[in-house]
């Protein structure tokens, strides 16, 4: 794409990429998303757009983060107000408890996963596997899960050993 789109495009294409993500982006996710190559003109376009933003609505903001990651989310003062009205999480909190050993384990057997979790394992490891935060490889009769690049930007991970190290597992 060129650098010569409406300035009315290229903000609509940011705002369209950090609406639909749902997780922060990085500025070089956000430049690919225009299809421009200047940093400059995104960082510009998104100081903008959050001054407007911060402006025109109450319960939402566009925030830059401390790692240079920017996010479009609902103000922390309005989750508990929202939280009856949201939809069902993606992933129930039974299913979270065996991604979490997955992620602190991992590389980790499905016999292991039973161990610990127990038989209900099985379906939740193929419900992970279905969203592709989880993989596995069979090795022998056993399957060996490991989490994926996906469970990763979706949650927003950028390094696996520092969530290893923050997780206190309880069975």
């Amino acid at each position: 794409m060129k650098e010569s789109l409406p300035e009315r495009e290229i903000v609509a294409r940011v705002e369209a990429a950090l609406y639909s993500s749902g997780r922060p982006m990085s500025l070089e996710e956000l430049v690919k998303a225009t299809g421009l190559n200047s940093k400059e003109k995104i960082k510009k376009i998104l100081l903008d757009l959050t001054k407007k933003i911060n402006e025109v609505f109450y319960a939402l903001e566009l925030k830059e983060l401390q790692d240079g990651n920017y996010v479009f989310q609902l103000k922390s003062d309005y989750g508990p107000l929202i939280r009856k009205f949201a939809k069902q999480p993606l992933l129930q909190s039974s299913a979270l408890k065996t991604l979490s050993y997955v992620v602190y384990e991992q590389p980790i057997t499905s016999k292991r996963l039973v161990q610990i979790r127990g038989s209900q394992a099985y379906s939740h490891v193929k419900y992970l596997e279905q969203l592709g935060f989880i993989e596995h490889e069979s090795v022998g009769r056993l399957k060996v899960y490991k989490t994926t690049k996906k469970f990763q930007d979706y949650f927003g991970i950028s390094d696996l050993n520092i969530i290893k190290n923050s997780i206190t597992l309880k069975p």
